[in-house]
């Protein structure tokens, strides 16, 4: 009887964890906590999907990107690596001032980034906003991805304490693991539709890709716009404020966001 009750326990205590870890490791799940995959229906009624970049900015890559973007007069949403935004501050600032959105993938990247405590989540995104920050001379993210799209249970407690909205994406092209570009284009393009939001890494074959997928939305009249001007004038997203990291995690840094 024993044996039978510590089995069960035991069998409960296994489910439970391969049930987070598969949520952990679900990028477009909502249960774990509030997560964007699709645009508003504001942005949809006005036929608007988001294009964004991960890992980025890259010294060769993301000046060929926004050449690309202009060509077609496309705004999209560049999620940054904070250690490569404090190598290339130049190449983000001139993002924003071509009128696209610079927003938070973590600092470092790190594989481990959902399996980190409170504390080593809030500073590793602080971090990395406050070098956005420094980049874009003031402007700090109001959205977050995380790395890979793994997301710590505590992720979403932080994020809303930081005043940041989580966005995975509608699809993506696998362009990191593809070296197909006909291949990558397909899986973003099936179904495209006013309100996706469509996943790409700043690598080469984002630029063999770009191109075509640009006219694509042009023939199906979809026009990408960034997600800050998207979210502009909704009430809906959480304001950035000030946050000092010592009070709320224990952590002897000052920190932090303003609006800008």
């Amino acid at each position: 009887m024993l044996e039978t009750i510590i089995l069960g326990i035991l069998a409960s205590v296994i489910s439970s964890q391969v049930v987070l870890a598969m949520l952990v490791l679900c990028p477009r799940c909502k249960l774990i906590s509030p997560n964007l995959v699709r645009l508003p229906q504001t942005a949809i009624a006005r036929r608007e999907i988001a294009l964004t970049f991960d890992d980025g900015p890259h010294a060769e890559i993301t000046a060929q990107i926004l050449d690309q973007l202009d060509l077609h007069n496309a705004k999209a949403t560049f999620f940054c690596i904070g250690e490569k935004v404090a190598a290339h501050p130049n190449l983000v600032a001139e993002i924003l001032r071509r009128g696209h959105s610079v927003e938070n993938h973590s600092y470092r990247h790190n594989i481990l980034f959902a399996f980190s405590g409170t504390t080593t989540l809030a500073n590793d995104i602080i971090k990395a906003q406050k070098a956005i920050k420094a980049a874009t001379h003031g402007t700090a993210p109001r959205f977050f991805r995380a790395p890979f799209g793994f997301r710590s249970p505590f992720l979403g407690g932080v994020l809303r304490h930081l005043g940041l909205q989580h966005v995975a994406w509608t699809r993506r092209g696998y362009d990191t693991t593809s070296r197909n570009p006909d291949t990558v284009l397909r899986r973003l393009s099936r179904n495209l539709a006013a309100g996706d939001i469509l996943l790409l890494h700043e690598g080469k074959l984002a630029l063999l890709v770009l191109p075509r997928l640009l006219e694509l939305c042009q023939h199906k009249e979809v026009r990408s716009v960034s997600l800050s001007m998207i979210f502009q004038d909704l009430k809906t997203l959480p304001p950035i404020y000030e946050q000092s990291i010592a009070s709320a995690y224990g952590d002897h840094t000052s920190s932090t966001n303003t609006p800008s």
